[in-house]
């Protein structure tokens, strides 16, 4: 291990500062890919994701290939996507609808909810052969307003309680068109991160960043919609400002900027030439239509939630750890469906959801690769994490969130906390 043996794995997390190791250590690594990712409850998928009975998409838990599916009644389960056999994946599909999941070496076959119900030349295993005890293997599943969790973890509290207040921002994020339901659109922009996954999860409610790594999107966004347009990261000191961040609990942290837009719509219009849908909008709902042309903007809310579930503004974007230093990051785009919301609404949400990972997104991916470049150097140890650590800009928020300004690190310490306490603990993980 690259770390030096005489700091214990607890030491190298600090309320300051990190050791490099934490994010170029290969052992390290393969420990959080099961003690994090398992160890927690973790993102898999969305229930629009999974329309009908026998619905399935493949994903991971870790490292770990599992399948989230719906059974013939619609229920959802997580199952470990292994035969109880010899071992080899039973479902090679990103997406469909299985009524069976068969097993390409020997031809077991196991149904939506994971029951081993077919064995060729089944009475070669004798009398006592137990289909029941040999179904696929099972994660805890749980889902909090369509967003599908899994954990190992049998110790771990239900999905809200773990949660907290962050449920209550999910909510706020959902419910900005009354009765709305949110559904992931097709096609996705897949992204290849050459650093370690932490990066991601640490930039990710970084708000003293923006101003400067992002200057050619802002300069984009001033070209298109005029000067003073959407430039609130440029104007001052952000500090200064009333945009926030917050430690959510259990390693979920928040970046609020709601507080400094007054009308999404006016403050940041969208392209030129896209009036016809404000028209549009307008012409259909009268006195709502501000509400609508409001919801189709970013939501001034990055909330994320820990470990690999990112909502900004109206995507959300999953971090799937390949490597120590490969990620796969996928971002998703969102439509709200509701009888008297028109079509043109998701129209502009679409348009305006290509800009961020098309123009933003390759700012953090060219930081992430040069962090991981850097943490190489073996004499270079610590990363910091103090901004704002003793300045007494930290208070609690309403909803009893720690909260500081906008650039501070405390979203960072959040996140290491929940990660030292996961990695130290002496839970035992296993399927159902």
């Amino acid at each position: 291990m690259s770390h030096p043996p005489e700091l214990p794995l607890d030491a190298l997390v600090q309320e300051h500062r990190v050791h490099r190791s934490l994010y170029t250590d290969e052992a390290i690594f393969a420990d959080e890919m099961n003690r994090v990712f398992g160890g927690t409850w973790t993102f898999l998928a969305h229930e629009s994701e999974l329309p009908a009975p026998h619905s399935f998409v493949r994903r991971k838990l870790g490292l770990r290939p599992v399948i989230v599916s719906r059974d013939r009644d619609g229920a959802l389960h997580v199952l470990l996507n292994r035969c109880t056999h010899r071992g080899a994946t039973v479902c090679r599909q990103d997406e469909g609808t299985a009524r069976r999941f068969t097993c390409p070496y020997h031809n077991w076959s196991f149904d939506s909810a994971g029951a081993l119900v077919g064995v060729p030349i089944e009475e070669g295993y004798g009398p006592g052969f137990d289909k029941a005890a040999l179904g696929l293997g099972k994660a805890r599943v749980a889902s909090y307003r369509g967003f599908i969790f899994a954990t190992l973890n049998a110790e771990m509290p239900d999905l809200v309680t773990h949660l907290g207040p962050a449920a209550q921002l999910i909510d706020e994020w959902l419910d900005r068109w009354p009765g709305a339901t949110l559904k992931l659109q097709r096609g996705t922009h897949r992204m290849i991160c050459l650093g370690n996954w932490k990066l991601v999860y640490d930039n990710s409610a970084d708000g003293y960043h923006p101003g400067f790594s992002h200057m050619s999107l802002l300069r984009m966004r001033k070209d298109r919609y005029g000067a003073g347009v959407d430039m609130q990261w440029t104007i001052g000191n952000v500090d200064h400002g009333l945009q926030t961040v917050a430690d959510v609990g259990n390693g979920h942290t928040f970046i609020d900027q709601r507080a400094e837009i007054k009308r999404y719509w006016e403050q940041a219009a969208p392209m030129p030439g896209e009036t016809r849908y404000e028209q549009a909008i307008r012409a259909k709902l009268g006195a709502k239509a501000d509400t609508a042309l409001d919801v189709v903007m970013g939501s001034g809310m990055n909330l994320n939630i820990f470990p690999n579930l990112l909502i900004i503004g109206n995507q959300i974007q999953v971090i799937e750890p390949q490597r120590v230093d490969l990620t796969h990051l996928t971002w998703y785009a969102t439509a709200l469906e509701a009888p008297d919301l028109p079509d043109e609404v998701n129209a502009l949400r679409m348009r305006l959801q290509e800009d961020f990972p098309s123009f933003g997104e390759p700012d953090d991916l060219a930081n992430f690769e040069e962090c991981q470049a850097g943490l190489s150097i073996p004499e270079m140890e610590w990363v910091l994490t103090n901004r704002h650590l003793g300045t007494g800009k930290e208070y609690i928020g309403p909803k009893g969130m720690l909260t500081g300004p906008v650039t501070d690190d405390l979203p960072l310490r959040a996140f290491w906390r929940e990660w030292k306490r996961l990695m130290t603990s002496t839970t035992r993980l296993a399927a159902a």
